[in-house]
């Protein structure tokens, strides 16, 4: 008998299934249990919205509520909150709590101090150029550094900590291009740039096909190829835009 069955012995079989199949190691497919949580956390609260569970004005219930309800940790709630606030569903009021605002999506999403329509109107202006000028300009260490960070985020399962990881790969290719406004611009919208990420990875599963599209930005600029880093990132912008839309579409 290994470990797991003595521990686990006099109990009914359906508990002792239970119990072997939690003791399990993960494998290579299994889904990121944290993700998966706050993702059914914001689909069920979305859906009490959209249904007509919670009014306009109503209040949800405390974070240590819903976790205690939700049976998750009171991070993956705020991760959840977050993005039913960016599909302008609630807000949050400080000392307050977390308000309905509307029952539906609105038809923009509010990213921090900006819109997902503000974002989508300026970054191939700023971040398509850069990456061009990344591929022209950037230095070994630049090289190094944004490969680190991609390698870091195909590696990661944690979503905020890929949250972070992405605000730094943008922030690093508008370093690399060696133009201090586009730099200054990128670290004035990194805030809205994490909100966004956060949101798509967690509505429309954006995180792994970002990893591949970053990934092919980052050969281009390794192989100086301007045309190919521009075009790279202006896909990739295309394709953060797309998702956008089928979220605000309900599609």
């Amino acid at each position: 008998m290994n470990l797991s069955d003595s521990r686990t012995a006099g109990q009914p079989a359906a508990e002792r299934t239970k119990a072997r199949e939690q003791a399990r190691p993960p494998t290579a497919s299994t889904p990121v249990v944290r993700l998966s949580a706050a993702e059914a956390v914001f689909n069920a609260i979305r859906l009490d919205i959209e249904s007509g569970k919670y009014e306009v004005g109503d209040k949800l219930s405390s974070e240590a509520n819903l976790a205690a309800q939700y049976g998750v940790s009171r991070s993956v709630i705020r991760e959840a909150l977050r993005s039913v606030t960016a599909l302008g569903l609630t807000a949050t009021k400080t000392g307050r709590g977390t308000f309905v605002v509307a029952t539906s999506v609105a038809n923009d999403l509010q990213l921090g101090l900006y819109s997902a329509r503000d974002l989508n109107e300026a970054r191939p202006h700023i971040e398509v150029p850069a990456a061009g000028l990344a591929a022209q300009r950037r230095t070994p260490e630049d090289l190094e550094h944004l490969k680190d960070i991609v390698k870091a985020m195909m590696a990661e399962d944690d979503p905020e900590a890929w949250v972070a990881l992405d605000a730094s790969f943008h922030s690093a290719i508008a370093r690399a291009s060696g133009n201090k406004v586009f730099e200054s611009v990128i670290v004035e919208i990194r805030d809205a740039l994490a909100h966004q990420s956060e949101t798509l990875n967690l509505v429309a599963d954006r995180q792994h096909v970002s990893d591949e599209e970053h990934v092919r930005i980052v050969q281009a600029i390794e192989n100086r190829d301007s045309a190919a880093a521009s075009a790279a990132m202006a896909d990739h912008l295309s394709a953060v835009s797309e998702a956008l839309d089928t979220i605000l579409n309900g599609n």
